[in-house]
């Protein structure tokens, strides 16, 4: 997607377990591209963040297979930053070291844990941007926003209204 010199916007959503809540559309306003790192809970879900930007989607461990708007992972180029998203249940050990061992990417995207998280390491990043859904574990509801810029990335993490 796009040229190394150009600017880039990509929301970052994860386990809404099909609740959207209020204050996503005004923390997404403007990205470019949506990617939700799993836990979805419906197209209904999908079909309402599609209205903010294009929409890609990775399973979680409570969304049901077979669903064809879904996939096992992500991975794409951005603006010469490679990003890969799954969800996190299929990793096993889910700590920024062990997920930059096992894969490659610049910018690894996971959620499952519904714990907001930013790591970086010599240049790469982890990020879980919390969970955007139903509140669990006295965690504060947020997504994220990744911005990539002359080939370098940076987050920002958005919480929600509760």
């Amino acid at each position: 997607m796009g040229k190394a010199d150009e600017v880039f916007v990509i929301g970052l959503i994860s386990d809404t377990h099909g609740l959207l809540r209020a204050g996503v559309h005004e923390a997404l306003l403007g990205v470019d591209l949506i990617l939700h790192a799993g836990d979805v809970g419906g197209d209904d879900i999908l079909d309402e963040l599609s209205h903010i930007a294009p929409v890609e989607a990775v399973y979680g461990n409570t969304d049901p297979p077979g669903n064809p708007r879904l996939t096992s992972t992500i991975v794409r180029e951005i603006g010469g930053v490679t990003i890969q998203v799954q969800h996190g249940h299929e990793s096993g050990r889910l700590t920024a070291d062990a997920l930059l061992e096992r894969f490659d990417a610049d910018v690894i995207v996971y959620g499952h844990t519904h714990k907001q998280l930013v790591t970086r390491r010599e240049g790469r990043l982890v990020i879980n941007p919390g969970a955007a859904g139903p509140r669990r574990f006295h965690l504060s509801p947020s997504v994220a926003r990744l911005t990539i810029r002359e080939g370098k990335a940076e987050v920002e993490i958005v919480s929600l209204p509760v």
